[in-house]
C-alpha cells in the first residue's frame, strides 16, 4: 500500500485534477519519493506496460544471441511475439472473467467492502477532526492495480472537490494513520483485490461530510495536538 499525496511523490504536479476522485493507474507515472521501499519501486515498475512487454520479449533476444544464425527469422516472427505478449498479459498477470467470480464469494466480497467503508469513514472522521474541518467534504480514494497474480499495489489518497478538486497534502501522522488503519490480518489488500476483481471495479471512494464530526471528536483532536503557547493565546 502506498499513500498518495503531493508530499510522497517526486512529481506532485501530476496529481493535479479537475474532478474527484482522481484515477492514477494508466493515467500518470507514479514516482515515490526518496525513502520508499525497494519492493514498492519494483512493484511500481511492473505496473509499466512497456516494461512488461519488453520482459515478455526477452526470450527472443536471448535466443538471437544463443543462435545467431536464427536471428533474422526470429526478428521476423511478429506473430509469435504478439502471442507471447498476449499470454503474459492475459494469463500470467490477469485472470479470466469466469475465474473472477470464483476467487471470492459475493457474501465475502460484500463483507470486505463493508469493512473498508467503515474504516474509511473512521479515518476521514479523524482527519476532519484533527484539521478542524467544518463544512468540507473529503473523499478517501482506494485504487488498486488490476494485475491479479502478483503482490497487490494499492494507492490510497484523500481528495476533495471543494472549493477546487485536489489531492490533499497529508501530514506524516496522517500518512501513518492511513497506513495502519485500513488493512490488517482480518482484511488484507489481497482480500480487497479479490473483491475488486469480482466486481471489475479497481477504484473505491468514500465521501465524508465534516459536519458529521461530533463535538467529542473535535475536543479529542484538540487534546491530541501539542500544547504550545502563542502570542494570540496570551
Amino acid at each position: 500500500m502506498f499513500v498518495l499525496s503531493p508530499t510522497t511523490v517526486w512529481n506532485p504536479s501530476a496529481l493535479e485534477t479537475r474532478s474527484s476522485p482522481k484515477r492514477v493507474f494508466g493515467r500518470i507515472a507514479l514516482l515515490p519519493r526518496r525513502g520508499a521501499r525497494v519492493g514498492l519501486w519494483l512493484r511500481v515498475l511492473v505496473e509499466s506496460q512497456p516494461l512488461r512487454f519488453i520482459s515478455a520479449l526477452l526470450p527472443f533476444v536471448v535466443a538471437m544471441f544463443v543462435w545467431p544464425h536464427l536471428a533474422l527469422p526470429i526478428a521476423q516472427a511478429p506473430l509469435a511475439m504478439v502471442i507471447v505478449i498476449g499470454f503474459v498479459e492475459l494469463k500470467v498477470f490477469r485472470i479470466s472473467e469466469d475465474d473472477r467470480k470464483k476467487i471470492i464469494s459475493e457474501e465475502d466480497a460484500d463483507r470486505v467492502l463493508d469493512t473498508l467503508r467503515f474504516r474509511a469513514q473512521a479515518a476521514l472522521r479523524k482527519i476532519s477532526a484533527d484539521r478542524d474541518f467544518r463544512n468540507e467534504e473529503i473523499i478517501l480514494v482506494v485504487e488498486q492495480s488490476e494485475l491479479a497474480r502478483i503482490t497487490p499495489l494499492t494507492l490510497v489518497s484523500v481528495q476533495t472537490g471543494m472549493p477546487t478538486p485536489e489531492v490533499l497534502a497529508l501530514e506524516p501522522d496522517e500518512i501513518a494513520m492511513l497506513s495502519t488503519s485500513l488493512f490488517d490480518a482480518d482484511m488484507t489488500e489481497h482480500d480487497l483485490l479479490r473483491a475488486n476483481l469480482r466486481d471489475g471495479e479497481p477504484l473505491r471512494s468514500y465521501a465524508f461530510d465534516a459536519r458529521g464530526v461530533s463535538a467529542h471528536a473535535r475536543l479529542a483532536a484538540r487534546m491530541r495536538k501539542p500544547k504550545t503557547m502563542t502570542a494570540e493565546a496570551l
